[in-house]
């Protein structure tokens, strides 16, 4: 007993360590994006972190869902990811339409405003995981898999209702619920860890040597394959090899993730704090002369570095505390109503039997 528990504790630690890694190459993807098209360097770390981050960000959502999704704590979870969401998607838009006055944004709770279709497809992923929690683990991952395939070709956009990133990166949210922490250090030797490890660079050299020559619509999964481009029957084909491709890409990632608790490991408890706020911080960049101040991949450095100076900061606990009544919003009050009203109604029909 006292040996689960002790694998439980270190597994917790290794995915709060993943999570931490994973919501700054987040950062970085997002505030090095305007630069992808004019700067190659650019592009090939952008175009190298999203062949892992999205699709380990699932897993890594799966991993942490083992514990509440079901019951009271199951819902619990699903009310706040809802409340977060309408909470954030109204603050968002109102921004875009009276401060930042961006152009061609949906104005809609049913069109999630740009990061907060991860909210949108959370909720979906737990809602779907509990419709298909009677098939074997194997079955879930194929039917999650043919589902991903098949939404794109969808004849709508997929922006819509989060309906193609959700049904797309829902294979890696069961993996992560399935995910066996003991198995993978069994797994991950010294030796496995080098090869994996030298596979991310090389994954990188290439996509630097152009290797990769796709849009960046297949990384992010809420395209359709008409939208994409991309009408002939066969084309859930190429959905089924990148799916090959992230799966390599985030399992040679993950041996970068040290396996010891320390300073990154708290931090990677408030992830959610950075994943939330730094779209301000970006849409503020996006109207700043920063951008046009960037002229090298060397000079871009510097806003690497900033996203991580940021990303620390906005980890820490003081941000947690002012920051909390919007991103973990308290939903007892809602269960307490929600229990109220099934007391008054089993009540009046006891009464009238």
């Amino acid at each position: 007993m006292m040996a689960n528990h002790s694998i439980s504790s270190r597994g917790e630690t290794f995915f709060l360590n993943l999570r931490f890694l994973l919501i700054v190459c987040v950062f970085i993807g997002n505030a090095i994006e305007p630069l992808i098209t004019r700067l190659e360097g650019m592009e090939a770390l952008y175009m190298w972190i999203f062949t892992f981050h999205m699709p380990l960000f699932v897993f890594v959502t799966g991993y942490f869902a083992k514990n509440n999704l079901f019951g009271g704590a199951g819902r619990k979870v699903l009310l706040q990811i809802a409340m977060q969401y309408v909470i954030f998607q109204t603050i968002y838009l109102a921004m875009d339409a009276l401060l930042f006055h961006v152009q061609n944004t949906h104005y809609s709770y049913f069109a999630p405003y740009l990061l907060l279709w991860f909210l949108a497809s959370h909720l979906c992923w737990r809602l779907l995981l509990i419709m298909l929690y009677k098939l074997t683990p194997l079955q879930q991952v194929i039917t999650a898999v043919l589902l991903g395939v098949l939404v794109g070709y969808l004849p709508v956009d997929g922006v819509w209702l989060s309906i193609s990133r959700t049904l797309v990166f829902f294979p890696f949210f069961i993996i992560g619920y399935h995910f066996s922490y003991a198995r993978l250090k069994l797994l991950f030797t010294h030796q496995v860890k080098i090869f994996a490890l030298s596979a991310s660079a090389l994954l990188f050299l290439w996509i630097a040597m152009g290797g990769l020559n796709i849009s960046p619509g297949w990384l992010y999964g809420n395209m359709t394959y008409g939208q994409l481009g991309q009408i002939a029957w066969y084309t859930g084909v190429f959905r089924i090899l990148l799916y090959g491709l992230q799966a390599l890409a985030a399992a040679s990632f993950l041996a970068f993730v040290p396996w010891r608790e320390s300073r990154i490991t708290d931090m990677g408890r408030r992830t959610l704090y950075v994943f939330l706020l730094h779209g301000f911080i970006i849409r503020l960049a996006a109207l700043s002369p920063i951008y046009s101040w960037i002229h090298s991949d060397a000079a871009s450095l510097v806003l690497v570095v900033a996203a991580i100076a940021l990303t620390l900061l906005l980890c820490q606990p003081f941000i947690r505390r002012l920051a909390s009544p919007l991103i973990e919003p308290s939903v007892q009050w809602i269960v307490d109503l929600e229990r109220r009203a099934t007391h008054s109604f089993g009540t009046r029909a006891a009464s009238k039997h």
